[in-house]
């Protein structure tokens, strides 16, 4: 008996425009820049937000996500937050920022920088 391995589905979706932003990033990163990474630490008034930043290493327990233009991180203690989301980039004339559909957050501050899952 043969069993087939499936592919396991990335833990969070990201948009066309995401990965290209990503790729923007990894263009002008500092020389030990291994990627970006996306976090949810305790902050603002409902008690999570997203932070993306430059990783210098990988975390063992890190969701790894390869695109076109550079390796993409999930922490591995906000990943039970993430599942199923979709981080897309959107610009315009006067904001410029990745903005996420998280089906997890139960609600959000006022000001959209955190939220309560």
């Amino acid at each position: 008996m043969t069993t087939a391995t499936r592919a396991r589905p990335a833990a969070l979706i990201l948009t066309p425009a995401a990965e290209q932003r990503i790729a923007d990033l990894m263009a002008k990163a500092p020389a030990e820049a291994v990627g970006v990474k996306l976090s949810t630490p305790r902050r603002g008034c409902s008690g999570l937000a997203y932070s993306v930043d430059y990783v210098t290493e990988a975390k063992p327990f890190d969701e790894k996500i390869e695109t076109p233009g550079g390796t993409f991180y999930v922490d591995g203690s906000s990943i039970l937050y993430l599942i199923g989301s979709t981080m897309d980039w959107v610009e315009d004339d006067f904001t410029a920022g990745f903005t996420f559909q998280n089906p997890n957050a139960k609600g959000s501050c006022g000001c959209g920088e955190s939220f309560t899952v």
